[in-house]
């Protein structure tokens, strides 16, 4: 068998290509990963610019087939943030149709049904809203819509040409990008409702429909006095998700 040793490209320094900045946090992977959550209230306070880029640049490092990179990612902040919501909200009272991107069935059943339900009631008994709580139930909807008040709403898309397989790099973009944003004490929300209207996005951020968007992700800092925020879910067992065999 031939070797094959790998080279860097000679104009491309392993610093250029892997930049260390000296004041990157110091979180440990784990950390990050067993103190990310959903975190549904978010403080009005903006991060700063380099703190921003520096977190979407190591966000770029998520995997993805053969290093194509096809998510795209609009951040909406300040007063498109607030139109879009706005919009948003509008079209929901409205009555306005969904058309989403993509199609999704939220009809689970099963265990996958048990982990939906105990979530669901984690988060309303935090909100103090009861099952016959309609319109209690209707406001914990309408706090998607209103970003939990967060600075920022990124939408996450990709070409229309892609299917799922490419989808499945847009996901491990999103988990790093999360893993990152907590690393730097911040928290965040993925949203599956910010796929809802989608023109409204693409008209906000000048792209065609050629783009498809897929979620949201709110983030910011978390504000601690929010009582959705107290909600704690749990895993279950690897053994009901995994299975090693010889």
């Amino acid at each position: 068998m031939n070797h094959v040793e790998f080279q860097l490209p000679s104009s491309s320094p392993v610093e250029e290509i892997y930049p260390l900045v000296d004041d990157d946090p110091k979180m440990s992977l784990l950390d990050a990963i067993y103190s990310r959550r959903s975190v549904r209230g978010f403080l009005d306070k903006k991060i700063p610019q380099n703190e921003l880029e520096r977190i979407l640049q190591i966000a770029q490092h998520a995997p993805s087939n053969c290093n194509i990179q096809p998510w795209q990612v609009f951040i909406a902040t300040g007063e498109t943030k607030d139109r879009l919501s706005r919009t948003m909200i509008e079209n929901l009272k409205a009555g306005i149709d969904q058309n989403q991107d993509y199609e999704y069935s939220g009809n689970f059943v099963d265990q996958y049904r048990r982990r939906q339900v105990d979530c669901a009631v984690a988060l309303y008994n935090q909100m103090g809203i009861e099952r016959g709580d309609k319109e209690g139930r209707i406001r914990g909807v309408m706090r998607n819509y209103e970003y939990f008040d967060a600075p920022y709403m990124a939408f996450i898309g990709m070409d229309e040409k892609f299917s799922a397989p490419v989808a499945l790099d847009i996901g491990m973009y999103a988990q790093t990008f999360m893993l990152t944003l907590r690393a730097f004490g911040l928290h965040s929300c993925a949203m599956g409702s910010m796929r809802s209207y989608p023109d409204l996005v693409r008209e906000a951020f000048g792209v065609s429909s050629q783009t498809r968007i897929l979620f949201g992700i709110a983030f910011g800092y978390e504000d601690e006095s929010v009582a959705a925020n107290r909600t704690r879910v749990y895993r279950d067992p690897i053994e009901a998700n995994v299975i090693i065999k010889d």
